[in-house]
């Protein structure tokens, strides 16, 4: 209920602030395991991926930021777990790898810092898709959050990693994270939904 609230309210604010447009939708599955993988350009960034669509999407935040008083009760409530600074914790693997296998919404940004250019790419997000099976969509933020310029956020088609799920070279992880990062940088260029 808070987390309905609270998503409406800010589709309604980056709607009217950003004219925040969402593009590609039908790509995400309506039900099991989803990873929405996407470039990183902001702090406003978690809520631009989740606000528009109709399935709850859960996201790591900074540990530091549960502290604050009642932001860290609203980001709780909203499904955000903590993860500490300077590297993902077991704990925070293990929460991610159980929503995904729970069949939920897992927001990451595999670029892991925040820049336009998409990023060179983390494992981890990979690493989260081959152990649990859940299905990678690849997610452009396009714009700077500029007040009433226009955003876009583009859902592209599932990321099939099938042939790294068996892969006796050792290298899977690098390939399969090239592959995601490529079908996010392709969006980010043309700002339409990937195949």
């Amino acid at each position: 209920m808070i987390y309905t609230f609270c998503s409406t309210l800010l589709r309604i604010i980056y709607t009217i602030l950003f004219r925040l447009e969402a593009v590609g939708r039908e790509n995400i599955p309506k039900e099991g395991g989803v990873l929405l993988c996407s470039n990183h350009i902001s702090n406003f960034d978690p809520p631009t991926v989740g606000i528009k669509i109709r399935r709850q999407v859960r996201f790591m935040a900074k540990s530091e930021l549960f502290d604050i008083p009642v932001f860290g009760r609203i980001i709780k409530a909203v499904g955000a777990f903590p993860v500490k600074r300077g590297g993902v914790s077991k704990e925070s693997i293990k929460t991610s790898l159980n929503i995904l296998r729970d069949g939920e919404v897992l927001g990451i940004f595999p670029s892991g810092s925040r820049h336009n250019d998409g990023g060179i790419g983390k494992k981890g997000a990979a690493s989260f898709a081959l152990r649990s099976g859940a299905t990678v969509i690849p997610t452009a933020i396009i714009g700077n959050y500029k007040v009433f310029r226009k955003m876009k956020v583009v859902y592209g088609a599932p990321v099939n990693l099938d042939e790294f799920k068996e892969d006796p070279s050792g290298d899977a992880l690098e390939r399969a994270t090239e592959k995601i990062m490529s079908k996010i940088n392709e969006m980010v260029q043309t700002g339409v939904p990937s195949k």
